[in-house]
């Protein structure tokens, strides 16, 4: 970008040719039929992306990812509910703060987040929704969080607090969840 104009990169794209299994095309070809895919550029172009977003680039063996210094794993909304449901209700805020913290050292020491400014929130926000906790939204004192993976209220607010280093309140008991800053 030159004075605030976007030039167009003088570098050409390159070609790639990938080869896939009958398998893998058909079922690529049965996303675009069914319109969950444009196309497979466009799709692959998005795994891309979420690859690069995820930050898995150490792949161990298959099913051990690493994101700097955090194992990463894929894990079923029932498996997450049967570990919340097994822990008192009055520990869950204590134990949604420590999970913040560890958050916090994770993307401190992997992405650079500071957390110093709400603009660093931000990235953080941005990084959970990437992977997979839900949709988060800032507005001045308030964080809404839409669609979440976990649905316990405590717990998230245990988690902001944890995370942000600030003091939470509950706005809203079931998603999706208001949290005022204090």
């Amino acid at each position: 970008m030159e004075n605030g104009i976007l030039k167009k990169s003088k570098v050409s794209p390159k070609r790639t040719t990938i080869v896939l299994e009958d398998e893998e095309r058909a079922f690529i070809d049965t996303l675009i039929r069914e319109g969950k895919e444009s196309g497979i550029k466009p799709l692959i172009s998005k795994m891309l992306d979420i690859y690069r977003s995820m930050m898995i680039y150490d792949w161990r063996f298959p099913g051990e990812y690493y994101c700097g210094i955090s194992r990463i794993a894929f894990m079923n909304l029932e498996l997450v509910n049967i570990l919340i449901q097994n822990i008192p209700r009055e520990k869950w805020r204590e134990i949604g703060r420590k999970m913040g913290e560890a958050a916090r050292v994770s993307m401190e020491a992997t992405i650079g987040i500071q957390f110093s400014s709400r603009s660093d929130w931000l990235e953080a926000l941005k990084r959970l929704r990437i992977q997979g906790f839900g949709d988060f939204y800032l507005k001045d004192k308030y964080l809404l969080v839409k669609a979440p993976f976990i649905s316990e209220s405590d717990i998230w607010a245990g988690f902001f607090e944890g995370l942000f280093g600030v003091k939470i309140e509950i706005k809203t008991q079931t998603p999706p969840f208001v949290f005022e800053i204090k």
